[in-house]
């Protein structure tokens, strides 16, 4: 794989929410499938079942990360993007409204 890094100034951007989808399987697909159409550069991505409930996953991003945290007890689940392309985070924010 062929990377080209350029120089960036040091900012982060950050966007979370609430959503009441709480189903690991939907998770993953929906905001898998949000991260590519935005254009993101996924490095990795890791989950983990808690026993009994809740589930948390990880995309680790050329431009930073995606984490969701699930509550099903609540019926919601936490999800958060920090990304030093701005530019992307909003295309991003624009998918999820």
């Amino acid at each position: 794989m062929d990377l080209t890094y350029k120089k960036i100034e040091a900012n982060i951007y950050n966007y979370q929410f609430w959503t009441t989808c709480t189903q690991p399987d939907e998770l993953k697909n929906t905001y898998k499938s949000i991260l590519n159409k935005v254009g993101f550069n996924i490095l990795q991505f890791s989950e983990h079942y808690f026993p009994g409930q809740g589930y948390t996953c990880f995309w680790l991003l050329g431009e930073s990360h995606l984490a969701i945290h699930t509550f099903p007890e609540s019926n919601k689940s936490y999800v958060e993007l920090s990304s030093c392309n701005k530019e992307k985070l909003d295309f991003f924010k624009t998918e999820t409204l």
